[in-house]
C-alpha cells in the first residue's frame, strides 16, 4: 500500500509530465498519426494490373483469350501494336506487355504449348515475382476453359477465422508495446538523468524521502500516464479505426502493466549508469532502437533471417508484443501465453536485480 508521501510525489511527477507539451505530442499523437496512415493504406483496394495485349494471330481462340482476360477484375488490359505499347511500358503507363504469336491456338492433340512473349521492366516492377504467378495461373484457367478439361482436384475454402486479418490489427499490439517501452524507459531513465542535471535530486537526496519513496512514487505516475495513453490509442483504434480485439481486456491490461514494469526497471538501469543526457540518449538509443526492429513490431519475427531469430525471440520487447499480439488478435487466455508471461517475468527479475545493484541514492544524486 502507498503512503501519502509516495501518493504525493506520484501526483507532482504526474503533473511535471503533463505540463511537457511535446513530450504529449510525440508519446501519444505520434501513434494516433501512424495508426491512422496505415489505416487508409490498409482500406485502399486494390489497383488492377495494367497489361497491354499485341495480337499477332488471326485465329478465333486469340480473341477469346483476349477476351477472357478482360473480364478478369484482375487485369485491366489495352490492346495495340507492340511499338506504342512498348512505350507505354517504359513510360509506366503498362505493367507488362503479352504479346501473342502468329501461331497461337489451343489444340488438344499438340503435344508443345505455344510461347507468349511477356515485356517488362523488372526495374520498376517490384512485385512481378507475385505477379507472374498470378498470371501463370490465370492462363492455366484459360487454358482448361478452352480446352473443357476438368482439373484433377479442387480447393475448397473455408474460412473459420471470424475476425479481420488487416495489416493494422497486425500493428496496434506491437504499436502498443513500442510505445510503453518509451514511456516507461523515458519516465524512469531519462527522468532520472534530467532531475540530477536540474538539481532536484540533490535537493530530494537531503529531504526525509528515502529512495524507495522516490522510485515507488515514479512507477506509479508512469504505470498512470502508461495506462491512461494506450486506452486513449486503443479507443481511437476500435472506434475510428474500427480495429478488432477480440481477446480478454483484463489480459491484455495485465501484460500492458507487467511490460511497464519491466522497462521501468530497464530505465532506472539506464539513468544510474549514465550522468549525462548525451549518454542516456546513446544508452537509450542501443537498448531501444535495436528492439524496435527485432521485435515483432511491424512484421513477424518469423519472417527475419534465421540467423537473428534467435535473439529476437528472448528481447523484452518481443515477450510484451508477442503476448499483447496473441491477446488481440488470437483471443488468447493468459494460460496460452504462458511463454510470454515467463519471458516478461524473467525479465523483470533480472531489471529489478540490475536496477537496485545500479541505484544507489546519493550516487544518482550527485
Amino acid at each position: 500500500m502507498l503512503t501519502q508521501l509516495q501518493r504525493r510525489l506520484a501526483f507532482v511527477f504526474m503533473k511535471i509530465f503533463l505540463r511537457d507539451r511535446q513530450s504529449i505530442f510525440f508519446s501519444l499523437f505520434f501513434p494516433v498519426i501512424f495508426m491512422t496512415v496505415f489505416g487508409f493504406v490498409n482500406n485502399s483496394e486494390q489497383e488492377a494490373i495494367e497489361i497491354g495485349i499485341v495480337n499477332d494471330s488471326s485465329a478465333q481462340v486469340a480473341q477469346e483469350f483476349i477476351a477472357e482476360l478482360e473480364n478478369d477484375p484482375l487485369f485491366n488490359v489495352t490492346g495495340g501494336e507492340e511499338a506504342d505499347l512498348r512505350e507505354q511500358l517504359i513510360a509506366g503507363d503498362q505493367t507488362m506487355v503479352l504479346i501473342l504469336p502468329e501461331d497461337f491456338d489451343v489444340n488438344d492433340s499438340s503435344e508443345e504449348s505455344t510461347q507468349i512473349r511477356v515485356l517488362v521492366d523488372a526495374a520498376q516492377v517490384r512485385q512481378l515475382g507475385m505477379i507472374i504467378p498470378m498470371l501463370e495461373q490465370e492462363l492455366l484457367s484459360i487454358e482448361r476453359a478452352f480446352r473443357d478439361i476438368e482439373p484433377m482436384f479442387s480447393i475448397a475454402l473455408e474460412d473459420v477465422q471470424a475476425r479481420s486479418q488487416r495489416y493494422l490489427d497486425f500493428l496496434l499490439p506491437g504499436l502498443m508495446a513500442f510505445t510503453l517501452m518509451q514511456l516507461a524507459i523515458a519516465g524512469s531513465g531519462f527522468n532520472i538523468v534530467e532531475y540530477r542535471r536540474k538539481g532536484i535530486l540533490k535537493r530530494l537526496f537531503v529531504t526525509p524521502i528515502k529512495p524507495k519513496d522516490f522510485i515507488a512514487s515514479i512507477v506509479v505516475a508512469r504505470t498512470g500516464i502508461v495506462l491512461i495513453q494506450l486506452t486513449v490509442l486503443i479507443l481511437f483504434a476500435v472506434f475510428i479505426l474500427d480495429v478488432s480485439i477480440i481477446g480478454n481486456f483484463f489480459a491484455f491490461y495485465l501484460v500492458v502493466l507487467m511490460g511497464t514494469f519491466v522497462f521501468l526497471n530497464i530505465g532506472f538501469c539506464l539513468g544510474s549508469i549514465a550522468k549525462t543526457q548525451q549518454a542516456i540518449g546513446a544508452v537509450g538509443n542501443i537498448v531501444i532502437f535495436p528492439q524496435i526492429f527485432l521485435s515483432g513490431i511491424f512484421y513477424p519475427i518469423e519472417s527475419m533471417p534465421e540467423l537473428v531469430q534467435p535473439i529476437a525471440y528472448v528481447l523484452p520487447l518481443s515477450f510484451v508484443s508477442s503476448g499483447l499480439r496473441d491477446i488481440a488478435n488470437e483471443g488468447a487466455t493468459l494460460l496460452q501465453i504462458m511463454p510470454s508471461l515467463i519471458g516478461i517475468a524473467v525479465w523483470f527479475v533480472i531489471g529489478f536485480v540490475l536496477a537496485t545493484r545500479l541505484f544507489v541514492w546519493k550516487e544518482v544524486a550527485n
